[in-house]
């Protein structure tokens, strides 16, 4: 089954689904809606009627009153109504009064003059000072027969409860508009779907084909074909960019030219100078030659061995970088205590900081939040920081290590007292390979500690930061989240 079927037929289920869940839902919440705004309705028609009352009532001429005649008058009366679409011409109201043992005193429909209410909620409750209301059905063999009932209560001068009027209404004298609103309901529902239908149809084409594009695409690639991403938008368009980039550097063109040529580039300067020095060496060795001071002869061994530890680190340092930058993630993450994890770092990086005559100083916030992620990596991060750090500080000063909270994470941050980094390198100096000259006139570094901080860093969701400090010197961060 393709995609664009797939997609379809997935979208049609929720759709459909929905649609039926919806219209189950309105078309159940119609019915007890329209009859909630007739109870609403008639609350407030047996209040007022009940205050009419009153006077008829405490009078003893309920029956017979001015009330009564008003009341059965309505019977009579021609409203010529219209209400949305349906014509009302009669009062379709029943009223009736009981006293306050329940029986009832006043009927407008003159059939149940005498009896005893006081058992039917309407009346039960509203002589107790509640809330009286029911639904019964006038035929207990006819559901649809049912008639609401709302009372109210009728008061003496005093505010005491001596009576209640109830006024009734048949159900069926809204099942109309009920059965319009379903109606309507359905309608637009069915409406609603079929449209919604129609932009699942246009979507999933539109799908496939993007889909169905980017396939084709990565078939050509497979078969060594010249080929270039298809033409698409949002996200495909960013998916076709990646498998383009991916087929360059999977290609390995851009990739290893880059590391090869620069790799050569940095290699040169180490090698002449490891050849020379073996030259000088092999000449005042040679028999015609005359004798060569045992200070040349150990300052020529010691550049060798110094630029054959240029070019190991240099290597190692690559072998470390070109393994981080291809981790997407970090495998088994743990909480770290940073004050440990920069102890470490400090003690690790104490030859080279004795080699450079400084000395190291710590400084941890109190109660800094533990972080979560690769030990050795973040330790080797750090100890890059304090051995560049060292690299540029003058003999004497302090190199500060510093960890404090930062926002939602923490910041460690590496500080020295050196010329600091000019203008024009603060841009580079994450770069691969690039490296500036040392204060003392020695030799340049590999160029690859700052980038495996910053890939560090980035494994890590944080970011590596080098800028100068204000009083001198320059700082570097990493901020770490929590």
């Amino acid at each position: 089954m393709k995609i664009g079927l797939r997609i379809f037929l997935g979208y049609f289920l929720i759709v459909a689904l929905a649609a039926l869940l919806l219209t189950r839902v309105f078309l159940a919440e119609v019915k007890p809606g329209v009859r909630q705004a007739m109870e609403d309705s008639l609350v407030d028609s047996a209040n007022v009627l009940a205050e009419l009352a009153a006077d008829d009532f405490l009078a003893g001429r309920i029956d017979d009153g001015r009330f009564a005649d008003r009341i059965r008058a309505l019977g009579s009366r021609d409203l010529g109504a219209e209400i949305w679409g349906f014509g009302k011409r009669t009062a379709q109201y029943r009223v009736y009064v009981t006293d306050a043992q329940g029986i009832v005193v006043f009927d407008s429909s003159g059939r149940d003059l005498g009896k005893d209410y006081s058992r039917w909620n309407d009346v039960y409750l509203t002589l107790r000072g509640r809330y009286g209301a029911r639904s019964s059905p006038e035929n207990p063999h006819d559901p649809d027969s049912t008639v609401m009932h709302v009372a109210a209560p009728i008061h003496d001068a005093d505010g005491h409860i001596v009576g209640s009027l109830t006024v009734a209404k048949p159900n069926r004298t809204i099942a109309p508009f009920i059965a319009r609103s379903q109606s309507v309901v359905r309608r637009w529902g069915l409406l609603l779907m079929g449209v919604a239908l129609g932009v699942g149809v246009v979507a999933a084409w539109w799908l496939s084909r993007q889909v169905q594009g980017l396939q084709r695409y990565a078939r050509a690639v497979t078969a060594g074909e010249r080929a270039t991403p298809p033409r698409a938008s949002g996200e495909f368009r960013a998916l076709g960019e990646a498998l383009e980039t991916m087929r360059t550097r999977l290609e390995g063109k851009q990739y290893v030219e880059q590391y090869v040529h620069t790799l050569t580039h940095e290699m040169k300067s180490p090698l002449a100078a490891i050849r020379g020095s073996a030259e000088l060496l092999e000449d005042g060795s040679a028999d015609d030659a005359p004798p060569m001071a045992d200070a040349d002869r150990a300052r020529f061994a010691a550049n060798i061995r110094r630029q054959s530890e240029r070019l190991a680190q240099m290597i190692d340092k690559l072998l470390a970088l070109a393994a981080v930058e291809h981790r997407q993630h970090l495998e088994d993450p743990q909480s770290l205590a940073l004050d440990d994890l920069l102890a470490e770092a400090v003690e690790m990086a104490r030859p080279c900081l004795e080699r450079a005559g400084v000395t190291c100083r710590m400084e941890v916030e109190p109660s800094l939040p533990a972080v979560r992620g690769d030990a050795f990596l973040l330790r080797q991060a750090v100890v890059n920081l304090i051995e560049n750090a060292a690299d540029f500080a003058p003999r004497g000063t302090e190199v500060e290590v510093a960890a404090k909270r930062d926002g939602e994470g923490v910041r460690i941050e590496v500080r020295d007292r050196g010329p600091g980094i000019p203008g024009y390198a603060l841009d580079r100096v994450f770069e691969r390979f690039y490296s500036l000259a040392r204060p003392d006139g020695g030799s340049r570094s590999s160029g690859l500690g700052l980038s495996f901080v910053a890939e560090v860093a980035a494994l890590h969701l944080g970011r590596a930061t080098l800028a100068n400090r204000e009083d001198g010197g320059a700082v570097a961060s990493l901020r770490l989240p929590v």
